[in-house]
């Protein structure tokens, strides 16, 4: 009984001394962090010091390099985002499901109803059709619904810092301080994804710069509040990337009887790849057209493909991404045509 109580005790002090290692051991991790934290955050700061004098000062006002000061921090997520892009591994058909799912072409058949007198009026003005405004508007952010949840100067400062691509995001980040100094929208109210773009519409501070419109004539271009400018903003893009106002995106089609093997990378009159077989997604003959078109070939898919005219192509310089630019077209065909 003795020895059962001496083992106790023994066991007992073990467990204390453990349980203190414990507790001292998490101590360091703490301590560690907290100064690792520091460390980081010290640097930071030293550059922003630096930058600030060096290439910032003697172009802005006081008052914008004292909200600079105040508003500017390292995002640690940032750098995290932009090393670790995932991979992109879904199959386009998994990717439309999400993208252009029945719900999203549900609201924007509604939205398209809802705003038709104002997309109209701005399709007279920019010649851009209504339904790929709110097809882009859809896929991007929802209609509206995420527009990011990074601010968008302390993003585009912690990028440069990091160095990656620091030329690139240094430039983006002067277009973002000349939004701001022309009065559309505060600092601490400039929210964006991790990488800077903005808005319902997602454009870059640059893109901004050059083709964002102040619709309702109020002295702001606001395109993360204000819905007439959002849909002329990205028309106004549209449009001066070489929108062709007379014809559609492209057409998904049956590739299993092509006669002959297509450079996917040249593009040809529909006229004679409907001599070569090609036909529509539904199988029936293509109409006689001297539109050009490329040829859109998918991975892991035999039997369809895409046929990219013009404005696909211009889609892509909107996001560059055939994904991406499917999806736009597939949701403005179905708030159009009800497909």
């Amino acid at each position: 009984m003795y020895k059962n109580i001496y083992n106790f005790q023994l066991f007992y002090k073990v467990l204390s001394f453990f349980k203190k290692f414990k507790i001292f051991f998490i101590f360091i991790l703490l301590c560690s962090f907290s100064l690792n934290y520091s460390f980081a955050d010290d640097k930071f700061k030293s550059f922003l010091n630096n930058f600030l004098n060096e290439k910032v000062s003697n172009k802005y006002s006081k008052t914008i390099i004292n909200d600079l000061k105040k508003n500017s921090y390292f995002i640690k997520r940032v750098v995290e985002l932009d090393r670790s892009q995932p991979e992109f591994t879904l199959s386009l058909n998994q990717y439309l499901a999400k993208a252009v799912s029945t719900n999203r072409i549900k609201k924007a058949k509604k939205l398209y109803k809802d705003n038709y007198s104002l997309l109209k009026k701005i399709e007279t003005y920019y010649k851009v059709q209504p339904r790929f405004i709110v097809a882009l508007w859809g896929i991007e952010t929802d209609f509206g619904r995420y527009t990011g949840s990074f601010k968008v100067i302390p993003s585009l400062l912690t990028l440069i810092y990091d160095g990656r691509r620091a030329k690139y995001f240094e430039k983006e980040f002067f277009y973002a301080l000349d939004i701001v100094k022309g009065g559309h929208v505060s600092m601490n109210s400039m929210y964006g994804s991790w990488a800077g773009a903005m808005g319902q519409c997602q454009f870059m501070p640059s893109s901004f710069v050059k083709y964002a419109q102040d619709w309702n004539k109020d002295g702001k271009k606001d395109i993360w509040k204000t819905k007439s400018d959002v849909f002329a903003s990205a028309a106004n893009y549209l449009k001066n990337t070489g929108w062709n106002y007379n014809q559609t995106w492209g057409r998904k089609v049956y590739i299993g009887k092509l006669s002959k093997k297509i450079d996917e990378n040249k593009k040809h009159k529909l006229s004679y790849l409907k001599q070569l077989n090609l036909l529509n997604f539904d199988k029936k003959t293509l109409p006689n057209s001297n539109i050009n078109a490329r040829i859109i070939f998918l991975k892991n898919e035999k039997d369809y493909g895409y046929l990219a005219y013009q404005n696909f192509d211009n889609i892509l310089k909107w996001n560059r991404s055939n994904y991406f630019a499917i999806a736009v077209g597939s949701l403005s065909d179905h708030i159009l045509y009800g497909k």
